[in-house]
């Protein structure tokens, strides 16, 4: 029995790859913008978000990344990160997240003055404002901040050290984003090791614009989620066969459940897919991978989590592939064991199974 959009949109979500700077509501960009005379392709909300849109949909990497210098433009204040940290959350509550990692990357938001500290204070205090509006709306969420770096360039060690330093207030994770082939997680050794001197989690993009190469770096370096993942597919011979081959990186990924953070309309957009139809993540599914669903930008790639479950309603998951993907990424998140099962068994109440 196929799922209707506001059954889709009650179901509990665990978010847990959602960029801060890709999922600005339009309104809020073209208003920012306005304020510091930055231009943008259309001051009309909904003509914003369709150019956007077109542009992800484009298969020009070049066009898709247009969006980030418009949002990364208007994100360089204290009361525009609190604002944009805030409506976020707000957002998501709304379309049945409650549990959300919003990852950003601090150096991309000191143009305007701010110090590196002064930016997670500012994304932190929009966040909590966030949580505390979303309840006042009937709407539960827990939200955490996940500390990017830019692969790309060299400061990952300092915002590894900025992250650790923040973890008891709001940074629960590491990540390192920004093109991913070309730039592979070995290049940042030092922030992995004292990140795992610290027993600070670890996510790595990998597997998205780089092959099973790139995903072996990214556990060797101690990640414990793969930002997209789907790519570990090119380590496993006959793909699609009856009878698939494992090789060695698939195998360790499999049976360590290590989480691969999917997200089904970006990974088409970036060709790390063919299409929702042929995602790898459905056969990763069947083969016990520990695949999770998320948004990634949800301005730039026109998307929402509801959105995402319904796309893969369409392609044919039933409730209970939702349930488990839910599930995987509740136990995959960058939370204390106990919080973990908390949230996991919110999880299966809703879905009306008891314990």
């Amino acid at each position: 029995m196929s799922l209707t959009h506001d059954e889709i949109v009650a179901l509990p979500k665990v978010l847990l790859h959602d960029h801060l700077d890709g999922g600005l509501r339009p309104q809020t960009l073209i208003e920012l913008a306005a304020q510091i005379g930055h231009e943008l392709p259309s001051t009309d909300p909904t003509e914003l978000a369709r150019i956007f849109a077109e542009n992800a949909n484009s298969g020009d990497l070049v066009k898709y990344l247009e969006a980030f210098a418009h949002t990364t433009a208007v994100m360089q204040s204290a009361d525009n990160l609190r604002r944009v940290a805030r409506e976020a959350v707000v957002d998501l509550a709304a379309d049945g997240v409650i549990y959300v990692e919003l990852r950003y990357a601090p150096e991309q938001h000191v143009a305007g003055g701010l110090s590196l500290q002064e930016v997670v204070e500012a994304v932190q205090a929009g966040i909590e404002e966030g949580v505390a509006e979303a309840a006042e709306a009937g709407h539960g969420i827990r939200a955490a901040a996940l500390l990017d770096a830019m692969r790309h360039l060299d400061r990952s060690l300092e915002i590894a050290q900025l992250a650790v330093a923040n973890r008891e207030r709001c940074c629960v994770g590491f990540d390192i984003a920004g093109p991913e082939f070309g730039f592979p997680p070995k290049n940042h050794a030092e922030a992995f090791a004292y990140l795992r001197e610290q027993h600070l989690p670890v996510t790595i993009h990998a597997g998205e614009a780089d092959g099973a190469q790139s995903v072996s770096d990214a556990l060797v370096q101690g990640a414990r989620r793969l930002g997209h993942g789907v790519r570990i597919w090119e380590d496993i011979e006959d793909f699609d066969s009856d009878e698939p081959n494992l090789g060695v990186i698939a195998q360790h990924a499999l049976d360590q459940q290590i989480p691969l953070e999917c997200c089904p309309t970006s990974n088409v957009q970036t060709a790390a897919a063919t299409s929702i139809a042929d995602h790898p993540m459905h056969t990763l599914r069947d083969l016990g991978f520990a695949v999770t669903i998320n948004t990634d930008n949800r301005l730039v790639s026109g998307v929402s989590m509801s959105g995402e479950f319904g796309v893969l309603v369409e392609a044919g998951w039933t409730k209970e592939d939702l349930l488990e993907a839910t599930l995987s990424a509740a136990w995959g998140a960058f939370l204390p064991y106990q919080e973990r099962g908390d949230l996991a068994e919110t999880i299966l109440e809703a879905y009306g199974i008891e314990l």
